[in-house]
This record gives structure tokens, sequence and C-alpha cells, in this order.
């Protein structure tokens, strides 16, 4: 199966050479990497271009990107990364092998990059929530086969939750999703800038909101 990575990204040319470079080996062996760019002001795109085989413009946000790059991609099974990731060693042949065995879907456990303890923590809980509840969340690297993600109706079109209510389908369609431990490392700036406690609260907040059935374009009015 042809693996087809998509980055979605908008103002990460500081983040995305470090990944792109990640993925150097994915596309010599014969992947292939789309970045969906979404209005950036820094040069991400012209940055991508040197490390991506296609880079596209989309609106909609991080919904609309993804979907851009499942319609530009010629894989049959995708991985979505978040442009400030950074691999492990192994991390796509643990992710073939998950396949290999049947999975149709799933994620990656995540470290945070700050050197805090308690990003440790955080780390740690997120991950284990993730395979309790069989919900994954973008920074943890979700990958699907391109048919299991065509029978839940591809990424919904949300503002915001997209990555836990798509969750949601494929754990209804596609059974629970493998939970890799090779762990991305995501970067820790959405906690460092916001604060730890507060921005723990405001995503449980939100989380709990969006199940509790509160529509996602009024979250995301709250989140920004």
């Amino acid at each position: 199966m042809r693996l087809s990575v998509v980055i979605p990204a908008r103002n990460e040319a500081a983040a995305l050479p470090a990944l792109l470079a990640d993925l150097a080996p994915l596309r010599a062996a014969g992947g292939e990497v789309i970045v969906v760019d979404g209005g950036s002001v820094d040069g991400t795109p012209d940055l991508a271009r040197t490390g991506a085989d296609r880079v596209l413009t989309a609106d909609g946000g991080r919904a609309g990107q993804m979907a851009a790059g499942v319609a530009a991609a010629s894989g049959e099974l995708l991985w979505f990364l978040h442009a400030d990731t950074r691999l492990p060693a192994g991390a796509e042949a643990a992710l073939r092998s998950a396949v290999a065995a049947g999975r149709r879907w799933g994620r990656f456990d995540v470290r945070l990059s700050g050197r805090r303890p308690i990003f440790r923590v955080i780390a740690a809980l997120m991950n284990r929530r993730s395979c309790l509840t069989g919900i994954a969340t973008g920074d943890q690297g979700i990958f699907v086969t391109r048919a299991a993600l065509t029978a839940v109706g591809g990424w919904p079109a949300l503002p915001l939750m997209e990555d836990v209510e798509l969750s949601r389908r494929l754990r209804r369609r596609a059974g629970w999703p493998a939970c890799l431990r090779p762990a991305l490392t995501t970067a820790s700036r959405r906690w460092e800038e916001g604060g730890v406690a507060r921005t723990i609260l405001l995503m449980w907040g939100l989380r709990l909101a969006f199940f509790l059935g509160v529509p996602a374009r009024r979250l995301a009015a709250w989140y920004r």
C-alpha cells in the first residue's frame, strides 16, 4: 500500500523543515508527502516545496486542508501529521505493521517538546485517555486506510473537534484504533503560551461540551 502523508500547515516556517527532513526516507522509498497550506504569510509554502511532492492551498480550516490533501493523495494508506511534529525512528514501520495485522486506523503516543516535568505528565495522560476512549487527536498522527476513511465520509467539515468526530466515526465503523507506542514529539507551545492549567481546562471543557452536543462552530468561537 502506498503511504501518503498529509500535513496541514499555516505559518509553520520554523517547524516544518524538520518534519520534512524526517519524512525524506519515506519519500525515497516511494511514499508521498503533501503539504496543504491554510494561508501562511511567513513563506511556509516555499519552504514546503523543497521537501514535499505537492504543495496545495485550501480554505476551511484544518478540516478543509485535510480534505484537500486526501483528494490530491494517491496512496491507499493516509497519515496525517501536524507541521510541528517530529518522528521517532521506526514510526513508519510500526504503522505498516499495524495495518498488515488488520488494523484499519490508529494513532501514535505523543511526547511534548517542553522540558518541564509537567509536560511528561500531560503526555502520559493524553496517551492513556486516547487508548481508553478510542479517540485520537490530530497531534497523535492519525493514520487510516483510504477505504475506511471513505466509508465514514472523509474528514468531518467542522471548524473544531474534527479529529475527535473522525475518531468517533472510525471507532464505530472500523473498530478500535491501533495505539502505537513509538512516541511522536509535538510542540508544547500551546501549553507554554496559554498556561498549563488554563490550557488543560480549556481543552477538557471544549471536549466535554462537544460530547454534550454544543455545536462545533460555537466551540471554535470559544477557542479563539
